[in-house]
């Protein structure tokens, strides 16, 4: 499991660092069951005031596993792992603690919709955002749901329909990051956030955090539910097929 994730905890934060680089941290089944695990174990833990997401290696995370899906074959086992990962992707939201991802590299696909998802994020200059899918035959329905609440429709339509990546910058400009840092700052600037957050009365942040996504995000179940079974979907389809295959 140490290869999947590991946990630091100090301070009242608790740091979940993907440790899977030669696959570019990767969203398989057995990383989001590991993800899982820790954030339902952090629903009830009073001592962690903040959760920072990162990871090692070269990217934050490539997204889901490719390979992993093309051995899957059949829809209800695709569907059911997209199903995995949509519950992961609500916990989120409804953990008491604020979750900062800490953005190296590249983010893509599911990846993407990971930084989206958390609460705030914080990037390094250089870093890359992409929701690829379309390319390749399978939208990114699902990523659409976080990144679609995060940026204005526009700019979340032309990411998903173009399947290019943005930018650091550009993706500070539409919302989907706080900040972008030089890369040997981003350390500092993402245990800088946490402290001050960790530094406010916890009962008041979780009320807070738990309070304004009731208001903003009715109808989230229904949207992850809808996207899982349109991009499971396309992964079955041929042109999902010849993608993977490609």
């Amino acid at each position: 499991d140490q290869a999947v994730r590991l946990r630091e905890d100090r301070y009242g934060i608790c740091t979940l660092t993907f440790n899977r680089p030669q696959q570019m941290n990767l969203l398989t089944g057995e990383m989001l069951s590991a993800l899982q695990k820790e954030f339902d174990s952090l629903t009830n833990d009073t001592k962690t005031r903040v959760v920072i997401l990162a990871a090692t290696g070269k990217g934050f995370s490539a997204g889901h596993d490719l390979k992993e899906i093309k051995a899957l074959k059949e829809l209800p086992k695709i569907e059911a792992l997209f199903g995995q990962c949509s519950r992961m992707m609500q916990t989120i939201p409804r953990l008491p603690q604020p979750v900062i991802a800490k953005v190296q590299g590249v983010a893509a696909a599911a990846g993407c919709q990971l930084v989206a998802q958390c609460d705030l994020a914080i990037a390094a200059e250089g870093v890359k955002f992409v929701t690829s899918g379309v390319t390749w035959g399978f939208f990114c329905s699902t990523p659409g749901v976080a990144v679609g609440r995060n940026l204005q429709r526009k700019h979340a339509m032309e990411m998903l329909l173009t399947g290019e990546p943005i930018s650091a910058q550009r993706a500070l400009e539409w919302g989907l990051v706080n900040r972008v840092v030089p890369a040997d700052q981003l350390d500092a600037e993402v245990e800088k956030l946490a402290a001050t957050i960790a530094a406010k009365p916890p009962a008041t942040v979780a009320a807070g955090k738990r309070a304004f996504y009731q208001q903003m995000d009715l109808g989230l179940e229904q949207a992850y539910a809808l996207a899982s079974g349109v991009i499971a979907a396309s992964f079955a389809h041929q042109e999902g097929r010849a993608g993977m295959d490609a």
